[in-house]
């Protein structure tokens, strides 16, 4: 398994600085968001001078409006020409929200027959569909294909893969692993975005939620996913001051790769304390 850090963790650094501070931890790499730092710049050049620091695993497509990028689906088909042209192999992009109106974008997307032929370049990119969370206190899911044997059965239809977000998923039910392992036996899921959920609070640090993530990795290692699981942190579960913020990723790398078998050292208990024992400057 590969695991990777996504740049949405620590946004309001640097870019450059992201991905130091990831090579740096000991990840394999990053999962690049396109976001307002890509706005007004020439972004091939771009993500070329971050491929320099470390390894681009996969690239997040614009779930917000950006300046250039164009509509949601002229955004998608953009981000995967830039996935093609700097060879990074993964594409994940969120399905259209029925509650913010993306009608347009949703009727295009079941227009797709084949994502990786139409929007994948003939396969050239892997475009992952990722699924969305339950919000409120109704807990209202505002995007389509909410429900994983929807989204199993939209991508057998439409030749797409999957980002499998453990937050987003716990965020409708706490113990998400019966939910994992229907979308994991559907052969697709190529990403999997990997944070706690609680009190109504999605991308926390593992420990801090109520989610089952131990458990979760513990059933992960003993299947034969080899994909990449990419870290997907709020940046404010992170400690103030560049030493601490790379201190609490080392041990979370470090948990990671003990709890799904990449390393077969001693155990280490995996707290709060641990993490956030970092936080005093």
């Amino acid at each position: 398994m590969i695991l990777s850090l996504s740049a949405g963790c620590l946004f309001t650094l640097p870019l450059q600085r992201i991905f130091e501070l990831s090579a740096e931890s000991g990840f394999d790499g990053v999962e690049l968001i396109i976001n307002q730092k890509f706005q007004g710049v020439d972004a091939v050049k771009l993500v070329t001078s971050l491929q320099k620091i470390t390894v681009i695993h996969s690239i997040h497509a614009p779930f917000m409006m950006l300046d250039g990028w164009g509509t949601p689906m002229d955004s998608l088909k953009r981000t995967a020409e830039l996935a093609v042209e700097c060879g990074i192999p993964l594409v994940n992009f969120h399905p259209p929200s029925w509650m913010g109106f993306e009608f347009a974008f949703w009727r295009w997307l079941y227009k797709i027959r084949d994502f990786q032929k139409e929007i994948g370049l003939d396969g050239k990119v892997l475009i992952t569909l990722e699924n969305m969370p339950w919000v409120g206190e109704q807990k209202i899911n505002p995007n389509i294909l909410s429900r994983p044997q929807e989204m199993v059965k939209f991508i057998h239809e439409h030749n797409l893969f999957m980002t499998f977000d453990c937050t987003h998923m716990g965020s409708g039910k706490t113990n998400f692993i019966n939910e994992f392992f229907l979308c994991y036996e559907s052969g697709r899921i190529r990403n999997i975005h990997f944070s706690d959920y609680g009190h109504g609070r999605e991308h926390l640090l593992p420990g801090r939620g109520i989610l089952p993530l131990t458990r979760f990795l513990n059933h992960l290692r003993h299947t034969d996913y080899q994909s990449t699981i990419t870290l997907e942190l709020d940046p404010n579960e992170f400690p103030k001051g560049e030493q601490n913020i790379l201190k609490s990723l080392k041990e979370i790398h470090s948990f990671l790769r003990t709890e799904t078998g990449l390393q077969a050292d001693t155990h280490r208990e995996y707290t709060q304390e641990t993490i956030s024992g970092s936080s005093a400057t």
